[in-house]
């Protein structure tokens, strides 16, 4: 494998003195090297939009989106999917994390696991992979043989694919169905790809996962009616939102929320259409969850 040829392992020209910088000035050097990443992802937002789209199409089937990377790549994947549950009120199993190494590499290197190709097919078998899914592969390499023989898999059963990289003409690119190139150049620390790579990957996974659930529903506006009031700070987030969406009282809120059993979605229809408590969810159930809209077929009654 020769590195020298990837931009993420080239040396940057201008961080060639870091080393004998004041403090002040390494902390300045690594923002202003920060502050280009989000330029970096405007060339590939029609990918992006595509892959998102077809995260809907999966969840409208009863699929999943699934990531799947090595290191620094497989723990920002594992953090996007964690936080859709609390978010969004998602099942834990509608949006997957997987890393090479399994949870243990959370916190600590598996030396040899980012190499295994077996590994990233033995590890989607486990989860049951089908041609539903959507799995997004990502290695700022653009080469990680975990995330290869994840794709070449994953495609093998059916399920869409896509490459997450910060290389260009990658084999990973070469081999998925569609691929989010985003070419962030040489690190400050070279090689260090847990840097503008990694904040470029973070960005981008957002958007992914952000954009499929505002159009899977999730989202009433720009609210996130399905939190889950699971802490002191979430109830008082979903009584929030109720105020907010219903245009109610605070107290208002806490009743409906109560009446919903924490369901916020739930208490913001029955607020703003007048439903009985239990008719609610019902109607609900009836548009897929979708609040805006049940709220505009009910008023067309």
């Amino acid at each position: 494998m020769d590195l020298t040829k990837l931009a993420t392992e080239k040396r940057n020209l201008d961080t060639l003195n870091i080393d004998e910088l004041s403090t002040a000035e390494v902390v300045k050097k690594i923002h202003e090297a920060d502050l280009g990443v989000a330029s970096c992802i405007t060339p590939v937002l029609n990918e992006i939009s595509n892959v998102a789209e077809k995260v809907v199409k999966a969840f409208e089937s009863g699929g999943r989106l699934i990531y799947i990377g090595a290191g620094t790549s497989g723990r920002l994947g594992v953090l996007d999917a964690s936080e859709c549950p609390p978010t969004y009120g998602t099942d834990p199993d509608m949006v997957i994390g997987l890393i090479a190494g399994g949870e243990y590499a959370l916190q600590h290197a598996i030396e040899g696991a980012e190499d295994n190709l077996e590994l990233g097919k033995s590890d989607l078998q486990k989860i049951n992979l089908t041609d539903k899914d959507v799995v997004v592969a990502v290695a700022a390499s653009g080469r990680t043989p975990y995330c290869m023989g994840a794709i070449d898999y994953a495609k093998a059963q059916g399920a869409y694919t896509a490459a997450l990289v910060c290389a260009e003409d990658s084999p990973m690119q070469k081999l998925a169905d569609i691929c989010i190139p985003v070419i962030t150049g040489p690190e400050v620390v070279t090689g260090s790809t847990r840097m503008k790579a990694g904040t470029a990957q973070k960005l981008v996974l957002n958007m992914i996962s952000t954009t499929s659930m505002i159009k899977w529903g999730k989202v009433y506006s720009n609210l996130m009616v399905d939190v889950q009031p699971t802490n002191e700070k979430l109830r008082q987030r979903a009584k929030n939102i109720i105020i907010e969406a219903a245009g109610v009282s605070e107290k208002e809120a806490e009743q409906a929320l109560l009446e919903q059993e924490g369901n916020t979605k739930a208490a913001i229809f029955q607020l703003i259409t007048g439903v009985q408590a239990d008719k609610a969810r019902k109607h609900l159930n009836q548009h897929n969850g979708k609040l805006k809209e049940a709220i505009r077929m009910f008023t067309q009654k």
